[in-house]
């Protein structure tokens, strides 16, 4: 009992007094020689003409809090004029636990939040007889509990961590989404989150073929809406996986990775310290302990549940196969079917196909992530006009605290209706850079618009030239019952 004692004592003291000598032992003064280290300083000056690359702005007087590292462009300068909370990060300093990287990082991950808001299911069937779920965010106070198909507000699909883990972070983006006229739905993967695993095979890292069918039934729902996608963690890997397949049919205006993890496979491999993975690794076979004996016929469940690592669980479940009716278990995976399982799922494998605007929001001490320099592909945002990267001094993974989060976010024009909402300031930056995108293209084609009429191509056919062009993305509608949990059986006769 002494030794428990103890060792209580001794987090506490950890807990106080790190965030301090941290602060006093000059980290803040190290900024802007982390900054160039990563080759991403820049004079103080800042001009219209200067690199787009990379834009820092003060926080206080002393370091600079964020870079915003693209490609040179006419919505890279757009974005540097018109977000103003790209500018605007002031982190937690001095004797605070908000000033410690993993300290904020637990507390965004596990620390549970009352929020106001509920959510509607919609069990989508897929065409193999699968299920995933949609979560869409209502008020708990609205008397109707589904939107209108008709309804043009936009669509914001979030997609949690790839091990289902619904945090606070998530569910502070629906409330605060919510609030600004947004209408958010949570995805959730096979077997996560309560969703039934009605067959035989569970969704790999990054196979986006249940993701692709999830879109396109939220835009036969929302027709008129745009359609938005933030991810969370490791689920960018799943949202840069998609984006990259899809291309230009994506069905997306613009994507927002809160913390994301690029370099996949190393991650697995060796990307994170052995406690994490342990505790990262228990949650994921707590998650599939109940589908045991079904997942039994397919492969090896006792090397899925005595592994302790990451890629050990990963390994097991997508590398390791048994033949239906045998008795013995196949050949363990080795090292060549491991590498052939992230050609087919590394999330940059197609990034070049990319062809909407992407913003990944980065802390330089995550904990998760690990160290900045080897695990964000700097060269990807300074080379690909369609990725932005924010990088903050501090941060940790998904975390973000600020020195005041209840100041009233004045960026994005609030319509909110719920009462003593807390902002984010990463949900500030999802916000404003989704609306600046959207009144970015809007402006781009009205210009075009204009330009075709002064040419004398537009004119009074202006109007009449899309009146009779349809998209068509499904042969056959969707039928569903009015139960909030109804089955949406889709059948594979869709075109692409």
């Amino acid at each position: 009992m002494l030794e428990w004692l103890v060792a209580f004592c001794f987090v506490i003291l950890v807990v106080l007094i790190w965030p301090g000598t941290k602060y006093l032992f000059g980290t803040e003064y190290q900024a802007d020689a982390t900054l160039q280290r990563l080759g991403m300083s820049q004079p103080a000056p800042r001009h219209e003409t200067e690199d787009a690359r990379s834009v820092c702005a003060e926080a206080g007087e002393k370091t600079r809090a964020v870079a915003l590292v693209c490609k040179p462009s006419a919505l890279a300068k757009y974005l540097q004029k018109h977000c103003r909370t790209f500018s605007n990060y002031c982190p937690c300093v001095g004797w605070t636990w908000r000033a410690s990287a993993c300290l904020q990082t637990v507390y965004e991950a596990c620390w549970p939040y009352e929020s106001p808001i509920q959510f509607v299911r919609d069990n989508l069937q897929l065409s193999d007889d699968g299920l995933v779920a949609l979560d869409w965010a209502v008020a708990s106070y609205h008397r109707r509990r589904r939107t209108s198909s008709h309804s043009t507000s936009p669509v914001l699909l979030i997609i949690p961590n790839s091990f289902g883990k619904i945090t606070r972070n998530v569910l502070k983006l629906c409330e605060t989404a919510l609030s600004h006229g947004y209408l958010p739905v949570v995805f959730n993967r096979r077997s996560h989150n309560g969703t039934p695993l009605s067959t035989l095979k569970l969704q790999q890292f990054g196979d986006p073929s249940d993701l692709r069918e999830a879109v396109r039934y939220i835009r036969y729902r929302q027709p008129a809406g745009r359609l938005y996608a933030v991810s969370e963690s490791s689920g960018s890997g799943l949202l840069l996986s998609y984006l990259g397949e899809c291309g230009s049919s994506s069905y997306m205006t613009a994507a927002v990775c809160l913390s994301p993890v690029f370099r996949c496979q190393s991650w697995f491999e060796s990307g994170l310290c052995q406690p994490l993975q342990w505790v990262l690794a228990l949650y994921q076979k707590i998650s599939l302990s109940r589908y045991r004996t079904a997942l039994g016929e397919i492969m090896q469940t006792d090397a899925v549940f005595s592994s302790c690592s990451l890629r050990g669980v990963e390994e097991a479940l997508f590398c390791q196969s048994r033949p239906a009716g045998s008795i013995t278990a196949a050949p363990s995976g080795t090292s060549v079917v491991w590498d052939a399982y992230w050609e087919r799922n590394e999330p940059l494998r197609d990034v070049d196909e990319v062809a909407i605007p992407v913003l990944s929001l980065c802390a330089k001490d995550d904990p998760v992530r690990g160290d900045a320099q080897s695990t964000i592909p700097l060269e990807l945002f300074e080379t690909n006009p369609h990725f932005f990267l924010l990088l903050t001094d501090r941060g940790g993974h998904c975390g973000f605290a600020t020195q005041s989060e209840r100041r009233a976010f004045s960026a994005v024009p609030s319509n909110s209706t719920l009462e003593g909402s807390n902002i984010n300031w990463s949900h500030k930056v999802v916000l404003e850079f989704f609306r600046a995108n959207t009144d970015f293209f809007n402006a781009e084609e009205r210009a075009k618009q204009l330009a075709a009429r002064r040419r004398g191509l537009g004119g009074g056919a202006g109007g009449r030239a899309f009146r009779n062009r349809s998209v068509s993305t499904c042969k056959r509608v969707p039928t569903c019952s009015h139960n909030i949990h109804a089955i949406y059986n889709w059948q594979r006769s869709y075109t692409r």
